[in-house]
């Protein structure tokens, strides 16, 4: 039997994308961890165009077993989120299941690394399809729903990067720029329907999404650089757990009344 919700976020269903590992899985076992039941979403396979992999069923399948332990609910649906139709279909069918939904994570992403002349248009079209239109995805598919509870929130992740500028990795750094756009144009049309909508700007952080190719480029090619992605504090990457309190604040009715915002968790790399 399901425990009694108690928590910041009690009783709340919460739709996460790029759930299986890093970020995603974080932010469950954070939500998870002050009662919220939810909705995993994962590709859950690999894409010929990284250079590093991206997360397996067996992933997503410990995730959900982590969730679970908590004594939360959890559906979880292996889904691309470039995949609209699909995603609203995992989407429907997890509401049904949980009986409603309360907020949104679009973390879902994906990161390519190397100088201009070498970024190809099919990594292009690669990152904006999964880290913006994805997050364009993700949003529609949760939008009804929370309409139909009176109001919710939507929480997007983009990345200081959006805001520094961050080179050898344009597609990402552009994509992102996009999702605080996408937050802000969907913050002002949903606020008077009580739908709250915000950005999360992490620095680098220790996930998955690595990319070996960053390393050469930055360190073997354009040493230069390396300032840029200098934190200002004392610490070269911030942890899954500091990214995931922010969601959890923007989630909680401790924010009823913030929408618009670029929540940055970014160990000060964007006021240097």
């Amino acid at each position: 039997m399901t425990a009694a919700p108690s928590g910041r976020v009690a009783g709340k269903r919460v739709l996460i994308t790029g759930a299986a590992r890093g970020l995603g899985r974080s932010h469950a076992l954070r939500l998870a961890e002050e009662g919220a039941d939810l909705i995993l979403v994962d590709i859950c396979q690999s894409l010929p165009q990284l250079d590093y992999p991206l997360a397996t069923e067996e992933d997503l399948a410990q995730t959900v077993r982590l969730v679970t332990e908590l004594g939360r609910r959890c559906v979880s649906r292996v889904v691309d989120v470039r995949d609209d139709v699909a995603l609203r279909s995992a989407v429907d069918d997890g509401v049904s299941e949980l009986g409603g939904l309360d907020a949104a994570v679009a973390n879902a992403g994906v990161l390519t690394s190397g100088p201009w002349d070498r970024t190809t248009l099919e990594q292009w079209r690669m990152v904006v399809d999964i880290d913006l239109i994805g997050v364009w995805n993700t949003c529609a598919a949760a939008i009804p729903h929370l309409l139909e509870q009176g109001g919710g929130s939507l929480v997007n992740i983009s990345s200081a990067g959006a805001i520094k500028g961050f080179p050898l990795q344009l597609p990402y750094t552009a994509a992102k720029y996009g999702v605080v756009g996408l937050t802000l144009g969907l913050a002002n049309e949903l606020a008077a329907q009580n739908v709250r909508v915000n950005a999360v700007l992490p620095t680098g952080c220790h996930t998955g999404m690595i990319p070996p190719s960053f390393g050469v480029a930055l360190g073997e090619e354009r040493p230069d650089l390396i300032p840029i992605f200098v934190n200002a504090m004392p610490t070269p990457a911030v942890e899954p757990a500091d990214v995931s309190n922010a969601v959890l604040f923007l989630i909680s009715d401790e924010s009823r009344w913030v929408t618009g915002l670029q929540f940055k968790v970014d160990a000060g790399v964007t006021i240097n």
